[in-house]
């Protein structure tokens, strides 16, 4: 199912923007909170405009997590930043989506008049996201609270489980969906087997990941990237996640970690656990003439599709597909796609069922499938399985990056696209001027 959804009204351009490096999580928490890295990379930007930080109208910011110190992240990024006491903000989530989310909630203010600059994006520490205390030690402790006596107190601590202490790491409960059952992991695996995606395929295409994004590296092409500096003086200036010495010999050797005895899915073919951000700076056509900017490029539609979240990796394909059919395209009218690598199984599988003509007829209802999406044109400089999938920012990062790919090879038209967990799907499509 889709929701027909179209940006109208004023035209929406996307002015400029940028990113931290991702840094990929070592199973403690990082340097970074979410709004640090928003705020480290909005500096830069913002500093670079030809107006204050108190010219804009709106911030708007995705996050899955922000954590109890950052309750309404994108004001406190605000605050921050310096845009003032009297510049709302506010904060979105839609899982994976979140940065998309938040990019287009601007576009459509703008389009429909009510903004004519907004700072939006996203970002997420996936390396902060909490443990959490399980429901009996909860009760456990409330009732301990509510013990006055001494001798209360004594007669209930006889009732501690140690098990009960056992923390609940948020992150992987997150990364399970509670109506379905399975881990996002587990989804990539079911489509594996549908679409008969193979674990030679996954390894070929994650190495492909690092090694088109070691390219991009080394040709200069993630220019919208900004070092990070920690307090202990240590600098960030690249993604962590790339591993240049990878190859197929040592991707066939990881076991499969969502279905270990038959499974192929491993840590080598999916995203990393990631801490980053990614901010956009969208401008209304007044604002563009008013400050004489040079617009990247434009908003020309969206769209947001749900499907069964088990099949939650192909929710790039349902709403991609709707985008393409509103404006009479087929595949080869798109210059450049950026689609989210959650997994490889995942993102093969949806290059499959694009091409699938009872996938697109059954699901999609459509008489004929789309042709293929050429691999040259897909994610050029490497992806989430590369460089990591921060869940927050993946959204706002593949809107900005498209946008520079475009204008690095003269391209008009691109989309951008992604999968969420929970059974959706979001796309943006982008032309330049």
């Amino acid at each position: 199912m889709t929701s027909k959804t179209r940006l109208g009204g004023k035209q929406v351009y996307i002015v400029d923007g940028s990113r931290t490096p991702f840094l990929k999580a070592a199973g403690v928490p990082g340097p970074f909170r979410a709004s640090d890295l928003a705020v480290n990379c909005s500096r830069p930007l913002m500093a670079r405009q030809p107006f204050v930080e108190t010219a804009v109208d709106q911030v708007v910011v995705g996050c899955v997590s922000s954590g109890p110190d950052e309750a309404n992240i994108a004001r406190v990024i605000a605050l921050r930043l310096g845009c003032g006491d009297q510049v709302p903000a506010w904060t979105v989530q839609r899982n994976c989506a979140s940065g998309m989310q938040a990019v287009v909630c601007a576009a459509k203010d703008i389009a429909a008049g009510r903004s004519q600059l907004i700072l939006a994006g996203g970002t997420e520490s996936m390396s902060h996201h909490p443990l959490v205390l399980k429901e009996q030690m909860v009760t456990w402790l409330g009732r301990w609270y509510q013990a006055k006596s001494f001798g209360a107190k004594a007669r209930h601590i006889t009732q501690l489980k140690l098990a009960w202490l056992q923390p609940v790491i948020a992150l992987l409960r997150g990364l399970t969906d509670p109506v379905v059952g399975l881990s996002m992991g587990q989804t990539a695996e079911e489509l594996a087997w549908h679409f008969k995606v193979s674990r030679e395929e996954m390894d070929a295409y994650a190495l492909r990941s690092h090694q088109r994004l070691a390219a991009g590296m080394d040709a200069g092409h993630l220019h919208e990237v900004e070092p990070l500096y920690d307090s202990k003086g240590h600098v960030y200036s690249e993604d962590g996640g790339l591993r240049r010495e990878s190859s197929l010999q040592k991707l066939a050797k990881l076991r499969p970690v969502f279905d270990k005895p038959v499974g192929s899915v491993t840590a080598g073919n999916s995203a990393q656990v990631t801490d980053g951000a990614a901010m956009l700076l969208l401008a209304s056509h007044d604002a563009v003439r008013q400050y004489k900017l040079q617009p990247l490029g434009r908003i020309t539609d969206f769209q947001w599709a749900a499907l069964d979240p088990s099949q939650m990796g192909l929710g790039p394909v349902h709403a991609m597909a709707p985008i393409l059919q509103r404006h009479a395209l087929n595949s080869d009218d798109i210059d450049y796609w950026e689609v989210n690598e959650a997994f490889a199984a995942q993102i093969l599988a949806c290059c499959k069922a694009w091409t699938d003509t009872d996938y697109c007829r059954k699901n999609l209802s459509l008489e004929h499938a789309f042709q293929a999406i050429p691999a040259d044109k897909l994610n050029v400089d490497g992806g989430g399985i590369s460089m990591g999938h921060p869940v927050g920012a993946s959204g706002a990062r593949i809107i900005l990056h498209l946008l520079h790919t475009l204008k690095r090879n003269q391209g008009k038209r691109g989309i951008a696209s992604l999968c969420v967990g929970g059974g959706q799907g979001g796309a943006v499509l982008l032309e330049t001027e």
